[in-house]
């Protein structure tokens, strides 16, 4: 049974940098090398050395588990270790992102995975959780799939369509930047949701918007929040660049009240 080719460097190289939308010339002046190399590198004319493909990856902007794929269909070895967030290694990146988590209470914040799996959150997180199927929420619960599946938090969206629709392009955004079929596939799981509110094309601003709430019914009435979102900022370890925290804020004075309050809402 024959078995497919391993990939080769130079076609991986191409594709990145057509992704990146770049041409020959205008990659080989960032990375101070000749066009005519370059060429050669993505026809497989030409070897390039290790440094040479980090110096590519890194003007193309790889994310850091490709750079080392690039690295090994180039014949090297992985640059790029990836370790467990419990590996004692990652003592420092596991303390900052607990403050960063305890530090935001009362307002929900969590970090998520490249995949958008939830690799921890805290307390008040349980304001969304709570309104979820428990299934939903078994390991390795998605944050994606948690906010959109009908037995999640979806149907006490109150701007479900305006949500979904950020939601959907801010995943596009993150699959057109990449080479991942894991997040082609969630992308293809979540647009098979249901959801009967018309959901916009374009996120075109009213007259007082500034950003896209998420409104959230509660109590008979609702919250709203926005959020932001934080990385590594140097991050030379696989697992830590692609850790993400993102912290929700209330979005007007009536929800940081409510949050605030003696017993925050569950």
């Amino acid at each position: 049974m024959a078995t497919a080719a391993p990939p080769r460097v130079g076609p991986l190289l191409r594709a990145w940098r057509r992704r990146r939308r770049l041409s020959q010339l205008e990659l080989s002046v960032r990375a101070q090398t000749s066009a005519r190399h370059l060429s050669f590198v993505e026809t497989g004319r030409s070897q390039p050395s290790s440094s040479m493909v980090l110096r590519l990856a890194e003007e193309l902007d790889v994310p850091l588990r490709m750079r080392n794929q690039l690295l090994l269909a180039a014949g090297y070895a992985p640059a790029y270790t990836e370790s467990p967030l419990d590996a004692p290694r990652m003592t420092a990146v596991r303390t900052a992102v607990r403050q960063v988590l305890e530090g935001h209470e009362p307002y929900p914040a969590t970090v998520v995975d490249r995949a958008w799996n939830i690799v921890d959150s805290n307390a008040s997180l349980a304001l969304f959780t709570g309104k979820v199927a428990p299934e939903l929420l078994n390991q390795p619960a998605n944050a994606l799939r948690v906010s959109l599946h009908p037995d999640g938090l979806a149907p006490h969206i109150a701007n479900l369509g305006q949500w979904r629709a950020h939601l959907l392009g801010r995943l596009r955004r993150q699959i057109a930047t990449g080479l991942d079929d894991t997040l082609r596939e969630l992308h293809d799981e979540l647009v098979a949701y249901p959801c009967t509110e018309p959901e916009p094309d374009v996120e075109f601003p009213g007259p007082a918007d500034i950003f896209v709430p998420l409104r959230l019914r509660h109590g008979g009435g609702e919250l709203a929040f926005f959020s932001t979102v934080a990385t590594f900022g140097t991050p030379l370890e696989v697992t830590t660049a692609e850790l993400a925290i993102e912290s929700f804020f209330p979005a007007d004075a009536a929800t940081a009240a409510a949050l605030r309050g003696p017993t925050p809402p569950q």
